[in-house]
């Protein structure tokens, strides 16, 4: 009698198991399924129109902790990148738009970080940034919103004509020699 409870036990504990397991593996098909909607539906935000006057309304501190209005960029080409520490597409651009603000004099280049003010000080000794840089820290993702980047994904590049409207944006990664021909045509847009 005891042998064949625990047979039986054996038996029902058995089928619950292998009862629980195709439940799951039918609950994770139907998760895996919808998956590549989510995702595209993550990479095709609804378009935001953006609004550059939050942006250019915004007090952010420079690396030395001094407060700069981003209004005094206003009334030239100016090409912002929102970048951070932590963001390896951010790093990877930097040498390319240091090159690019050397060579575009004629535009003025700005770095916004979305990092702590340590970390970006600690970046910039290995990392140089050869132009305008402040901290935004978690401000820096209510302004990339502002400019129509919804998602808050970095880095995150916007060209502004000189009547600070957007001419374009750039979300990932710039590729330097189209980089290279907007800001020719911001600059020349702007003369």
């Amino acid at each position: 009698m005891i042998e064949s409870m625990k047979r039986r036990t054996l038996i029902i504990g058995g089928l619950g198991l292998a009862g629980m397991t195709g439940v799951g593996w039918l609950g994770w098909r139907e998760s895996a399924r919808r998956a590549p909607q989510a995702n595209r539906a993550m990479r095709s935000p609804v378009p935001v129109e953006p609004d550059p006057a939050k942006f250019f309304a915004a007090e952010l501190p420079d690396l030395q902790g001094s407060e700069q209005a981003i209004a005094q960029w206003q009334g030239q080409p100016l090409v912002v990148n929102f970048w951070a520490t932590w963001c390896p597409p951010c790093v990877k651009e930097i040498p390319d738009l240091n090159r690019l603000a050397a060579k575009h004099d004629q535009a003025k280049f700005l770095g916004v970080a979305i990092d702590t003010a340590d970390n970006v000080r600690k970046f910039v000794v290995d990392i140089p940034i050869n132009y305008e840089s402040v901290i935004a820290g978690h401000q820096g993702i209510e302004l990339v919103r502002a400019l129509g980047n919804t998602t808050g994904g970095l880095p995150f590049t916007v060209l502004f004509r000189s009547n600070g409207t957007v001419q374009e944006s750039i979300m990932g990664i710039v590729d330097p020699e189209s980089l290279d021909r907007q800001i020719e045509q911001l600059v020349a847009s702007s003369a």
